[in-house]
């Protein structure tokens, strides 16, 4: 049965933006690319659209999404965010980004909500920074794009940030970023094209191997037993790791990772999954058959990812009404206390 858009609701949870400092710091890339594509006015005009539906968090935004049945978004800083700034630029930019967010969830609080951006290259401020967004702004938890150059949350240097996170119960969102440049070198780099090494090494595969191989070291660093109420989301259905777990705990036993549990069961008790564009159905019921239907949440990935064909997917999910409701905004009521 499909659900008509207008009866049930809906809350996207990977939905990204940019301010204008962004875009003449980490975001300039995004801009080179608009200027390197002159010579091919078709994909200039795609990549400046992209720009325009980043920037704008307000009125523009929202008839989007009504156009497409979209309730709520919770906006998040595009990647790379401030992960790759040395700290006192992360610490400057991830708070007047979050303030600009602040803002418009203020002027459309029923259909706006915010992840922080955090300067986690200086954890006690990224940590005070979380604090702050939540506690005076309402956040609904952070958003953290990959690795730190090179350095991952398994490292407890960042652990003053998973700790505040579980003490403020929220979750912390875990978003693909390009691995670092000596493993695209190594790993991606072959005989083709580096065109094809760059988006195998990022879209393709290694946006999504690099955040499941994060998970995993938060996992196998024990940061789940230190820290056992933390919740962590990851996006585009799991990012290979639904399709593993069973290899995951034949072979990594608590036997030998001497921790509390086995690592399916953090995936399924500390882990929760988002659509993000990967709307294609034997994907989904693998995801939905190894973690459950109570871990997995809607989201559309706009604008890099169609709200129309999000919404679609979801009425088309071969699942009962009820697991849909727990899929479109149920579940992220609960998590998000929206």
């Amino acid at each position: 049965m499909v659900n008509n858009k207008s009866t049930i609701r809906t809350i996207a949870l990977e939905e990204h933006f940019v301010t204008p400092s962004f875009m003449e710091g980490p975001g300039r890339l995004i801009k080179a690319q608009a200027e390197a594509a002159h010579a091919h006015p078709q994909v200039a005009a795609g990549i400046a659209k992209l720009i325009e539906m980043l920037s704008d968090i307000g009125g523009g935004r929202i008839a989007q999404m009504d156009a497409a049945g979209i309730d709520m978004q919770v906006l998040s800083l595009t990647s790379p965010g401030v992960e790759q700034l040395d700290a006192v630029e992360a610490v400057t930019l991830a708070r007047e980004v979050n303030d600009i967010l602040a803002d418009a969830v203020q002027q459309y609080p029923h259909r706006f909500a915010g992840f922080a951006a955090l300067p986690i290259s200086s954890p006690d401020k990224a940590a005070n920074e979380l604090e702050r967004m939540v506690r005076v702004h309402g956040f609904k938890g952070a958003l953290i794009n990959g690795h730190t150059q090179g350095r991952y949350l398994d490292d407890e240097y960042f652990w003053p940030i998973l700790e505040r996170a579980e003490t403020l119960q929220v979750p912390v969102y875990l978003h693909p970023t390009p691995p670092a440049q000596s493993v695209i070198k190594e790993v991606y780099t072959g005989n083709y094209s580096p065109e094809i090494a760059g988006v195998l090494a990022t879209a393709a595969w290694g946006w999504h191997i690099d955040t499941a191989n994060h998970v995993l070291r938060l996992i196998l660093s024990g940061a789940f037993d230190r820290y056992p109420t933390l919740q962590v989301i990851v996006g585009h259905l799991g990012e290979t790791l639904p399709f593993m777990l069973p290899r995951l705990e034949r072979s990594l036993p608590p036997e030998m990772t001497k921790l509390k549990k086995s690592v399916g069961a953090y995936l399924r008790e500390n882990v929760y999954y988002t659509v993000s564009g990967f709307n294609w159905t034997p994907a989904f019921l693998d995801l939905f058959l190894q973690v459950g239907v109570e871990r997995i949440m809607f989201s559309t990935d706009y604008p890099y990812s169609s709200m129309h064909e999000a919404r679609a997917f979801l009425d088309q999910l071969p699942v009962s009404p009820a697991d849909r409701a727990r899929i479109a905004h149920r579940n992220a009521e609960q998590l998000l206390k929206i």
